[in-house]
C-alpha cells in the first residue's frame, strides 16, 4: 500500500466519520453565520466613526475567515487526537503502516474541504449582509490551505498534551479567542496598546489577516511583517503567505511528532 493510498483510505474514513456527527456539521457552518448576522448585520461597520467597527465592511473578510480556518482545526484535530489517546487507538494505529504524519495530513485534507466550503458561505454571507466590495483571487485558497496546515498542526498539540477531550476544547477556545481578536482582524494596531502592537507579529493568525486583507481587499493600507516591510518590491500577500507558511511548516511537523505512538 503506497503513502498516497493510505492518506486517503484514513482521509476517506475521517470525512465519514465528521458527516455522521451531525451536530458538529451544524455547529461547524452556524457558528460563523451567526458571527457574521450579528457583526456584520446588526452592529454593523462605521468608517471613520471610530470604535471597534470603524474600518469598511470588507476589512473584516479575514476575521470572519479566520472563525473557520483557526478554530474548526484546533477543536476538532485537540478533541481528535485526546479522543484517541483516550481509546488508545495510537496503539492500534501503531500497529499499522499508517504514521502519525500520515494520520495527520489525512485529518489535515478533510479540515480544508469542510473550511474551503465554509469560507465560501462566508464570503457569499458577507457580502450579502454587509455589501462588502470582495476581489477574488487564487491568493484566498492559498492562505486557507496554509492556514489549515497551520492550525491542524497546533490542534494536534494541543491534543497530545491535554488530559482529556475536554481539556483539549477548553485549551482550544483560551488559545483561539485572544488569537482571534488580537490578530490584526477585527482590531487594528491603533487600538491596541503601544507596547502590545509588536506581540502580534508572534501569531501566525496575523499573517493569514494581512495576506487575506491584502488579496481581498486592494484598498487596505497591509504590511508583511515588522521585518518583512523594509524589503523592496515584497507584495504583501506573498510575503503574508511565505510567512504564514513558515509557521505551518514548523507546527505541522511539531504536532506529527507529538502525536504519541502508544499510550
Amino acid at each position: 500500500m503506497t503513502r498516497l493510498t493510505r492518506v486517503r483510505s484514513q482521509a476517506s474514513a475521517d470525512w465519514r466519520s465528521f458527516t455522521r456527527r451531525r451536530t458538529a456539521v451544524f455547529f461547524t457552518f452556524f457558528f460563523p453565520v451567526i458571527l457574521i448576522v450579528i457583526f456584520g448585520a446588526l452592529v454593523r461597520s462605521d468608517p471613520g466613526g471610530g470604535g471597534l467597527f470603524s474600518e469598511p465592511p470588507a476589512y473584516y473578510v479575514p476575521g470572519y475567515l479566520a472563525v473557520v480556518v483557526l478554530f474548526t482545526p484546533l477543536s476538532r484535530l485537540g478533541s481528535e487526537v485526546a479522543r484517541h489517546r483516550e481509546g488508545n487507538r495510537f496503539e492500534k494505529l501503531a500497529t499499522t503502516p499508517l504514521t502519525r504524519g500520515e494520520w495527520l495530513l489525512s485529518q489535515t485534507l478533510v479540515n480544508t474541504v469542510i473550511i474551503a466550503v465554509a469560507g465560501l458561505l462566508i464570503l457569499a454571507l458577507v457580502v450579502a449582509l454587509t455589501g462588502a466590495e470582495i476581489a477574488l483571487s487564487v491568493w484566498l485558497l492559498a492562505y486557507v490551505l496554509v492556514g489549515v496546515v497551520c492550525f491542524c498542526g497546533v490542534g494536534a498539540i494541543i491534543g497530545s498534551y491535554t488530559d482529556s477531550q475536554d481539556g483539549a476544547v477548553a485549551a482550544s477556545n483560551a488559545i483561539g479567542l485572544p488569537l482571534l481578536f488580537l490578530s490584526e482582524t477585527f482590531v487594528t494596531l491603533e487600538q491596541l496598546p503601544g507596547w502590545f502592537a509588536p506581540l502580534v507579529d508572534l501569531s501566525p493568525l496575523t499573517y493569514f489577516a494581512r495576506g487575506v486583507r491584502a488579496a481581498s481587499y486592494p484598498g487596505a493600507e497591509t504590511g508583511v511583517s515588522g521585518t518583512l516591510e523594509s524589503v523592496t518590491g515584497v507584495d504583501p500577500a506573498f510575503g503574508n503567505l511565505l510567512v504564514l507558511g513558515a509557521f505551518a511548516l514548523v507546527f505541522f511537523v511539531i504536532g506529527a511528532r507529538s502525536i504519541p505512538a502508544t499510550e
